[in-house]
């Protein structure tokens, strides 16, 4: 039987509370999970779905994994803490950020406690996991870690750089963004007693549906509408990030819509909307959003291929979850 996500919700909340009570940390980490609030939403989750149905596909009982998800879900939020506060970004899931409400110190201190707790969560739990395994695990999630400081890093140097080429941003994005999807995967199949070699097959599938997820994330950052996104529309142009299309513009022969992209990009900091709208249509007219549809889509056909020669995902639970969120709209 699947394991109820409500169940994990509040398995995760238990993890949380692990937290020193006298500490004001604790209530900072519960604020930006919105434990107190019921009517608040959330985050989808999915990376801890995604290792849950791997552990499942593989055989074991969905709860057992209920430790390496919490781990992966703690890792992800304290990157978004980090993020959020490097981004300058005041809005998650339509509430301040906790930088904005509580100030850059106590939100970096609550990032770096989430960051703690994946761990312990993953080695308190000595009743699911074998020694030799909790050690794989460990590692996979130390690894996974560092890919995402390293994504990261990239990340931030682009904002003050005039030109990134395709595979600098391909780079940055298996650090930011894949790294953790391949880590649910792998992690998911090492709770499940799978081999080292087969825990690996799982990650390079999911390293593949997180370039997916990534390339999808940025058609929306840059032509999703309010509705769709929470953001203002073209809002990763206005913050002349360089995500997907841009850098495949860059990659493209010379022309004047190119140039009308490379000349928005050469300037620092952010874009007026007179100057990132210019910058949308540009793009579209070389054929950026068509790219990127056709790029997400070869990624989740590489996931397929993967699965497919290992014998991986043998109920669709993951196919399921890769193809419905590769193509949303939200």
């Amino acid at each position: 039987m699947r394991a109820s996500f409500e169940a994990f919700e509040a398995y995760l909340e238990r993890a949380v509370e692990q937290l020193d009570q006298t500490s004001p940390v604790r209530s900072l980490v519960r604020e930006h999970f919105a434990f107190d609030d019921p009517g608040a939403k959330r985050g989808k989750r999915l990376r801890p779905r995604i290792l849950v149905a791997a552990a499942e596909t593989e055989g074991a009982q969905g709860d057992d994994a209920f430790p390496a998800a919490a781990a992966v879900e703690l890792l992800h939020n304290f990157s978004l803490v980090h993020d959020d506060i490097e981004d300058r970004d005041e809005l998650r899931h339509g509430r301040p950020t906790l930088w904005v409400r509580h100030g850059i110190p106590a939100a970096i201190t609550a990032g770096d406690a989430m960051c703690a707790l994946c761990y312990v969560v993953l080695l308190d739990e000595p009743a699911h996991f074998d020694a030799q395994r909790i050690v794989a695990m460990t590692a996979c999630l130390h690894r996974t870690h560092y890919a995402l400081c390293t994504g990261q890093g990239a990340d931030i140097g682009f904002e003050t750089s005039p030109s990134v080429t395709f595979a600098e941003y391909l780079q940055m994005i298996e650090g930011k963004t894949a790294a953790l999807f391949a880590a649910a995967c792998e992690l998911g199949a090492l709770a499940a007693g799978t081999s080292p070699q087969r825990a690996a097959a799982y990650g390079r599938m999911g390293r593949a549906y997180g370039l997916a997820f990534q390339v999808r994330d940025d058609v929306l950052g840059t032509w999703g509408t309010p509705a769709e996104t929470g953001k203002p529309a073209g809002a990763d142009i206005r913050r002349r990030k360089w995500s997907f299309p841009v850098a495949w513009a860059f990659a493209e022969p010379r022309s004047a819509d190119r140039s009308i992209v490379a000349a928005a990009y050469a300037s620092i900091g952010e874009l007026d909307d007179a100057r990132a709208d210019e910058v949308i249509a540009a793009l579209e007219r070389l054929g950026a959003h068509r790219a990127a549809d056709d790029a997400c889509d070869a990624y989740v056909a590489q996931a397929v291929a993967v699965a497919a020669e290992h014998d991986l995902d043998r109920d669709g639970q993951l196919a399921e979850i890769f193809s419905s969120t590769a193509h949303r709209t939200v």
